[in-house]
């Protein structure tokens, strides 16, 4: 649950009791980075703030210029005892990185686990919603305690921040978007987190639709038997390898009254992954329970969407499964047909995200949205040419591209194009079936994955995307857990787009 908020517009008054503040402040003497630059401590006389006295003392000792806390927010107590933290934030840079140095000055104040914290904000009208926005936001964003089992732990988060007031300004919306973000990223960790013996596709599926009755979305599934008789081989080859067979594709349903755009949601929800008979090794097997992020991201934009009421219809589809390794399970060499008669040789069973995908897509496609998009952890390639800083995307639609590039700056989550030419289904050709699953070099595999998928999409206006920063040591952007629940907040402002 995310924090109360109380906001005032009036600046932050000594009367106030407060054990933990965050001052904001507009960036003043930031430094050329040249040489023969004389360090200067002296904030602006015009500019008053709490505890102004303090943080010139503080400067003054570490020999910072005053713009260099947007990078280091400094950390101090005031006579009364209250830990107070200051930052500089530049509007001029991207909104990530202001997002970066705001997570880490809330951060400092975070690590003593208070029940509630003070933001003042300062500098002029539009700086003080800029300001507001960023601070409330990544308060909301990293109070919460997430999931945890350990015991014992004095430094663990035990506690969620219970209460934010801000001083110094009022939105007249209480800032109802951010609050949709948030807690739609907050459900996509929390999920994320969860170890795999206690959210294994039975167990998901039970939160699931716990979730769709409060919210009032239409559920529906298709477990495997159901499955089976439809001819949806590609998710069948990897759910028939677990025992129990609790698989299913989800199906939630979003309609509003007047939309006049529907969206498809597809997520791939792998819930541990071995690797099937090409078992992975422990140290790349380790943290597979995170394999179902995609279907958790894509169900927490429906629920961003759904708190900030935008006017888009919504049918959100998860394809929820295990891959193990068992008597039962696929394994290399099989031919598969999938749900739209296409014929799969399997190359390797630790591709099996594009699988239960393709038939999720079919399922979706069939319905004929306006826009499809898929979330996936799908390949180790898309990691390596891009780290854990960004996720790619690929798409059938030039248009989709600019319009998630530019989602990619409004949120505050970086996401990266690439190619799609034809001419890389040469190396998917098969000699015994309509395609390759993968290669066995993985070669460009991101980009091969998604030409696999886009078979599937029947050609609507699809974009696919590939999570690699779902997990990034130290938090990223806003978020200040590993696992980040990327691709909420892009997803809320690229809903945005697609209904203009």
């Amino acid at each position: 649950m995310l924090a109360s908020l109380k906001q005032n517009a009036s600046p932050l008054g000594p009367s106030v009791k407060a054990t933990h503040i965050l001052v904001m402040l507009p960036q003043v003497g930031a430094s050329t980075g040249k040489p023969s630059d004389k360090p200067s401590v002296k904030l602006p006389a015009k500019l008053d703030f709490l505890g102004k006295g303090v943080l010139e003392v503080l400067l003054s000792r570490r020999k910072m210029q005053p713009g260099e806390i947007g990078d280091t927010p400094l950390a101090a107590n005031l006579e009364s005892g209250t830990l107070c933290v200051w930052v500089t934030v530049d509007l001029s840079k991207s909104l990530f990185e202001q997002q970066t140095s705001v997570r880490k000055a809330v951060h400092l104040l975070l690590e003593e686990n208070p029940a509630e914290i003070h933001l003042a904000i300062y500098g002029d009208n539009s700086q003080k919603r800029a300001f507001a926005q960023l601070a409330v936001y990544a308060a909301w964003i990293n109070g919460p305690a997430l999931p945890l089992r350990k015991t014992g732990n004095k430094n663990a988060r035990a506690q969620s921040l219970a209460r934010i007031v801000l001083h110094g300004y009022k939105d007249p919306d209480n800032f109802a978007l951010l609050h949709a973000k948030a807690e739609g990223n907050l459900l996509t960790r929390e999920l994320t987190i969860l170890p795999p013996n206690e959210l294994t596709p039975e167990l998901y599926r039970k939160q699931i639709k716990k979730l769709a009755v409060s919210e009032g979305w239409k559920y529906q599934d298709f477990d495997v038997k159901a499955l089976r008789k439809m001819g949806a081989g590609a998710f069948v080859a990897v759910a028939q390898g677990s025992d129990p067979e609790d698989a299913a594709i989800v199906h939630l349903r979003r309609r509003v009254q007047n939309a006049n755009k529907t969206v498809a949601l597809v997520g791939k929800g792998i819930c541990f992954d071995t690797g099937g008979h090409n078992l992975k090794p422990a140290r790349h097997m380790h943290g597979m329970h995170e394999d179902m992020n995609g279907s958790a991201v894509a169900l927490g934009i429906l629920l961003a969407a759904t708190r900030a009421n935008l006017p888009l219809n919504i049918d959100c589809w998860l394809a929820i499964a295990q891959n193990h390794i068992s008597p039962h399970a696929y394994k290399q060499n099989d031919v598969i047909t999938a749900l739209n008669g296409t014929t799969i040789e399997i190359i390797h069973t630790d591709a099996e995200g594009r699988m239960v995908l393709a038939d999720t897509l079919t399922l979706a496609a069939k319905r004929k949205p306006d826009v499809m998009i898929d979330f996936a952890t799908l390949t180790g390639s898309m990691h390596v040419a891009l780290g854990s800083h960004y996720s790619g995307i690929l798409s059938n639609r030039e248009d989709l591209v600019q319009k998630a590039l530019t989602a990619g700056k409004s949120a505050g989550e970086r996401v990266w194009a690439f190619p799609m030419d034809a001419d890389y289904d040469a190396e998917l050709e098969s000699k015994i079936a309509d395609v390759k699953q993968c290669t066995l070099e993985g070669e460009a595999d991101h980009i091969l994955a998604a030409r696999f998928l886009s078979r599937f999409v029947d050609d609507i206006p699809w974009l696919h995307m590939d999570l690699s920063s779902s997990n990034n040591k130290g938090g990223l952007g806003a978020v200040g857990s590993d696992v980040t629940g990327f691709g909420v907040a892009w997803g809320v402002e690229m809903l945005r787009e697609l209904q203009a």
